[in-house]
């Protein structure tokens, strides 16, 4: 019996549907209904997964999955590990592991949870692998150049950058990332 596929494929389709909903959409302006339509399920199966549209927010602008599979490699090898994970979801997941944080300014005090929700979540983590007394600061200027990286080439779309190979990106943007996650001079 594949109920609890479908079940799994239900739940990613509306999470799915609920992140574009509240990329595009402030919160208030955003509604179960919206959601449910763009994810072809009904409204009551959006609140039997979820709850509320507070849950389902929330679980839209948690980043703990995402930061684990961002962070899944030895400090030596994490910048081009984080930049080729970042482009491959942009292209074969159809996926914003971190992007979505961008969208969080339109959503008042909904935003600031996910604000909170980042930095601990992938800011916080970052910091707490890289070695030195300025690891904190050295972590937002690494998730900065990948967010950067990310809004060039899933937002912006840039020409020349989406032109490029993965790995060709990866070996423009790897001297960036790393001496900021090994606390070493480039």
């Amino acid at each position: 019996m594949n109920r609890p596929r479908d079940a799994d494929a239900r739940r990613a389709d509306i999470l799915a549907a609920a992140r574009r909903a509240f990329a595009r959409h402030a919160y208030a302006d955003t509604t179960i209904a919206a959601i449910a339509s763009d994810a072809g399920v009904s409204p009551a199966l959006v609140m039997k997964y979820f709850g509320s549209k507070e849950h389902l927010f929330a679980q839209v602008f948690t980043f703990e999955e995402d930061a684990t599979a961002l962070f899944d490699a030895p400090l030596d090898g994490l910048a081009r590990h984080m930049v080729l994970h970042l482009l491959a979801t942009q292209v074969e997941q159809t996926r914003d592991p971190l992007l979505r944080i961008a969208f969080s300014r339109q959503h008042e005090e909904q935003g600031r949870e996910a604000r909170i929700n980042f930095r601990a979540q992938v800011v916080t983590r970052l910091a707490a692998r890289l070695p030195g007394p300025d690891a904190p600061l050295r972590a937002e200027m690494a998730i900065g150049v990948l967010l950067g990286l990310g809004a060039l080439y899933a937002m912006v779309r840039a020409k020349h950058l989406r032109d490029m190979t993965h790995d060709e990106i990866a070996d423009r943007y790897v001297p960036l990332i790393q001496p900021l996650l090994t606390g070493t001079e480039a």
